[in-house]
């Protein structure tokens, strides 16, 4: 069970897409912009030998986080830490989690760009879709300070944003394998889910897309077992 606000941000469906990135062997993880805790511990329910940093800017955001980690028995697997996402891994940012130490980093960066989309009413939930192409690099630069060489990096965003994510990719991570999600198989991708390797140079792979939903609109078999946290989305 997880607490959410009332109003502004709540987690959905993405989260839970995005946990399912974790590979089996990840250990120490950090999920950047963490919210109310739901990917980083719907990770640590899958791994049970894992461990978690969240990072989350917004105090009161980052205080649910840590009843979600307490009510779900996870506090000894888990710590909350309120930080902007581009000071970590800096010799002037917070001292965890420390850099070049993740087996994995997990985000699901601001998906909307100021440009284009009018201030949310909230200020949590402009503070968690508010994005440009320029802070969409400097999660990724965080991702890269936290991991350890050959760690990986799980990210879920708009199929729109995929060039500016590889252009951010570039020389910093390599054998991106690239997973479309699709409401329905007959329906373009809503969204794009990313696993890419720190220090590697193998060019990027598409993977068959997932179909969350049949045309009579139950929820196909893969997509219930991963929203369960039943199984992964990549080995």
């Amino acid at each position: 069970m997880l607490t959410q606000p009332r109003t502004g941000h709540r987690a959905g469906h993405d989260a839970l897409l995005l946990a399912a990135l974790a590979p089996a062997q990840a250990r120490r993880i950090v999920d950047l912009g963490a919210g109310v805790g739901t990917a980083g511990l719907a990770v640590l329910v899958r791994l049970r030998e894992a461990s978690a940093h969240l990072v989350e800017l917004d105090p009161a955001t980052a205080a649910l986080a840590r009843q979600n980690a307490a009510g779900n028995g996870m506090s000894d697997r888990c710590a909350i830490v309120e930080a902007d996402v581009r000071t970590l891994g800096k010799p002037a940012g917070p001292a965890e989690p420390a850099a070049q130490a993740a087996d994995l980093v997990i985000a699901n960066p601001p998906f909307n760009a100021r440009a284009a989309h009018q201030t949310s009413p909230h200020a949590r939930r402009a503070t968690a879709h508010m994005a440009d192409g320029e802070t969409l690099m400097d999660w990724v630069l965080a991702a890269y300070r936290c991991l350890k060489p050959g760690g990986q990096v799980g990210l879920i965003l708009r199929p729109a944003d995929l060039a500016t994510l590889l252009d951010a990719l570039a020389g910093r991570f390599g054998a991106a394998e690239l997973l479309p999600v699709h409401a329905r198989a007959d329906a373009p991708a809503v969204r794009l889910l990313v696993r890419a390797v720190k220090g590697r140079r193998t060019p990027p792979a598409i993977r068959p897309g997932l179909i969350l939903a049949e045309a009579d609109g139950r929820t196909t078999a893969t997509a219930d077992a991963v929203l369960r946290g039943e199984a992964g989305l990549i080995p």
